[in-house]
């Protein structure tokens, strides 16, 4: 029996088992696809109670009820103008053959750095705004030839180069469990994506734990797979040694699904070959609820943390390994002598960056700009991630010949042996510990106490999975590491454990939705002119950009700053060829004459009114003369017209 075949027959077997029980329940009610599964969907279309093309309305009815209205948690990017017609093509599909498999006419999102043939791919950056590649990742193709329906791309942070999910394309997503605080990056816009129920699941990619601290912030399951089993072809890259792409999704089995359709060989990607022969027919097959008994964990306990900050995240941790043993698991405590140090000297998270994204730009023809030192010039990118993009940019160009990289690729092999040697003598099957140490940071904030570089400075497989919430609601995930393409391993006791304990809980933000109406969108406030205000207008015009541009269109922008409360007021308006605006941006300006955004005005051309509050520094820029406004060509996002700001003087 080939894998195809294998895989559909499942699917039959998955949908025949639990549509019985749900199809009276469905036909009393209009169908819901709030926190519904990959199987409960499939279970549905097979009894004719839903469509492939009605799901993909339904959750487009959730991304606008939620996505930029109610709490408005700014996850989707792009939707994809053709997914209802592609829907309504796999249910003909279905009637006239039967589903290719169990993602038949599931709709997926995707990270806006996977490559899409029909959509743009920016990676959420300015500077490649409208940018369509000429073909799909690799993992997408699969998701496509699987029968998915891409629905659209999500945020991230910017280039995937940081954990908080703020570019400057799309800006800050938003925490769906407290929107006062950060969804995890930097695959956050997948996270809440999947959290919120806007798809039945999402993609993500992890160079250093962005997708599973994002999954551990939602309430999600996240799987990094083993470097070489999974493509990283078509994903825009932040370094190749650790880049990875892999399933967010709200079950363990929705995880193995997925990760059936996208795992395999592929000649883009040489990595793949360590793969062959050691892929399962299907990793559904190893979804055992009682795979805990008898298993050996390792506790990786320096990784639960000692610190204050790390108590409320310890105790959930320390209490699932307790749960794992309560099903019959033994708990091993595991130590690694130096283990920080290794990981300190085998971290590759900076040092590839300048050379792999420069040679996926030097391939992708449409691409306004072809290098990090291009992107660090034009101001189209988000000014949190400047500081960290300007040290990788000042790399030598021979860097790569060089002693550092070799003895970091040297280290990352040491560490791998630590590991190995670790677990042998330990005879545990997994390594265990909190996927982060520390809760979700508020906005503007830092993540910290991230545990993700052992898997990445390893290229072995963790999986994170939900284990709870704190006293004040915020979800964390515990981590399962194993040996290289023991992805087998680690969904089944990630499995065991999710269904021992069922801690996935949907975020309050977002429930279902009672009927068709979408919430109004809150009529965004001006700064009130009090004491200690200032007031002042900009004409922002092409002649004023740098370098000036000829563009047709100028940005009317009046400001109020109120010293006391740090809140900056604007009222946007465009005048001229209004349909060539992308949108205006607040910039902050370091040691360039072009600044990163600070802050999304307005998208579009559309008036609009609104308050941001300044931290500091960017206060100590704005008395400085640092911020200007500028408002950007969607025809070229290198030209616009800027204007910058200047305080009256007192």
């Amino acid at each position: 029996m080939t894998r195809r075949s294998l895989l559909r027959s499942a699917a039959v077997l998955a949908v025949g088992a639990g549509w019985r029980q749900s199809l009276t329940a469905q036909r009393e009610a209009p169908y819901d696809v709030w926190e519904k599964t990959i199987a409960e969907l499939q279970a549905a279309m097979a009894a004719g109670t839903i469509t492939s093309a009605q799901l993909v309305e339904l959750y487009l009815r959730r991304i606008r009820a939620y996505d930029q209205n109610g709490p408005r948690l700014n996850a989707v990017l792009f939707v994809n103008p053709r997914a209802a017609a592609e829907a309504r093509a796999l249910d003909r599909e279905r009637r006239q053959g039967g589903p290719r498999g169990p993602l038949h006419g599931i709709p997926a999102l995707l990270k806006d750095n996977f490559d899409t043939r029909d959509m743009p791919t920016t990676g959420g950056s300015l500077a490649l705004a409208g940018v369509i590649p000429p073909a799909d990742a690799y993992q997408v193709k699969r998701l496509r030839d699987a029968g998915v329906v891409i629905l659209g791309k999500v945020n991230l942070h910017e280039l995937a180069l940081g954990l908080t999910t703020v570019s400057s394309l799309g800006g800050q997503t938003l925490n769906p469990y407290d929107t006062r605080r950060a969804p995890g990056g930097s695959s956050g816009g997948s996270g809440v994506a999947a959290a919120a129920s806007f798809a039945a699941f999402t993609l993500g990619t992890d160079t250093s734990g962005s997708i599973r601290i994002p999954s551990s912030h939602n309430s999600l399951v996240g799987l990094r797979p083993t470097a070489g089993l999974s493509s990283r072809a078509g994903i825009i890259p932040f370094g190749h040694t650790q880049d990875t792409g892999g399933p967010m999704a709200r079950t363990v089995a929705d995880v193995a699904a997925v990760l059936d359709a996208t795992a395999g060989y592929d000649s883009a990607d040489p990595v793949t070959a360590a793969g062959k022969g050691r892929i399962p027919t299907t990793y559904m097959s190893s979804l055992r609820p009682e795979a805990l008994a008898g298993a050996r964990i390792g506790v990786l306990g320096e990784f639960f943390g000692g610190g204050p900050d790390d108590e409320a995240v310890s105790v959930l941790a320390r209490r699932a390994v307790e749960d794992m043993k309560a099903r019959g698991a033994l708990a091993v405590e595991v130590a690694m002598t130096g283990l920080n140090q290794q990981l300190g000297a085998s971290n590759l998270l900076s040092q590839e960056l300048k050379f792999d994204l420069r040679d996926y730009l030097a391939h992708s023809p449409r691409a306004p700009i072809k290098s990090v030192e291009e992107l660090l010039a034009s101001g189209l990118h988000t000014a949190q991630f400047q500081g960290f993009v300007e040290g990788a940019n000042a790399l030598p160009d021979d860097y790569p010949k060089g002693a550092d990289y070799r003895a970091r690729l040297a280290a990352r092999e040491a560490l791998q042996r630590t590991v190995i040697e670790a677990m042998e003598q330990a005879r545990v099957d997994v390594l265990v510990y909190p996927t982060a140490r520390r809760i979700a940071p508020l906005i503007g904030g830092n993540q910290a106490g991230s545990n993700a570089g052992l898997s990445a400075q390893t290229g072995f497989p963790a999986i994170t999975v939900p284990a709870g919430f704190t006293v004040d609601g915020l979800p964390i995930g515990i981590e399962l590491l194993g040996r290289p393409f023991a992805e087998s391993t680690l969904l089944a006791l990630a499995y065991a454990y999710e269904r021992a304990t069922r801690h996935r809980r949907p975020p309050a933000t977002t429930p279902a939705l009672t009927s068709n109406a979408v919430p109004s969108e809150p009529r965004p406030m001006g700064a009130d002119a009090g004491p200690g205000s200032v007031t002042l207008a900009v004409v922002a015009t092409g002649a004023q950009a740098m370098p000036p541009s000829a563009v047709a269109f100028e940005a009317r922008v009046k400001f109020t700053f109120s010293n006391e409360s740090r809140q900056l007021g604007y009222d946007v308006r465009i005048s001229g060829d209004q349909r060539d605006v992308l949108g205006v941006y607040l910039h902050r300006r370091a040691n360039r004459p072009n600044g990163g955004v600070a802050y999304i005005l307005a998208k579009g051309s559309a008036r609009r009114v609104g308050l941001v509050t300044l931290t500091e520094a960017e206060v100590a820029d704005l008395r400085a003369g640092k911020l200007y406004v500028s408002a950007i060509s969607a025809s070229d996002p290198r030209r616009s017209a800027r204007a910058n700001l200047v305080l009256p003087q007192a």
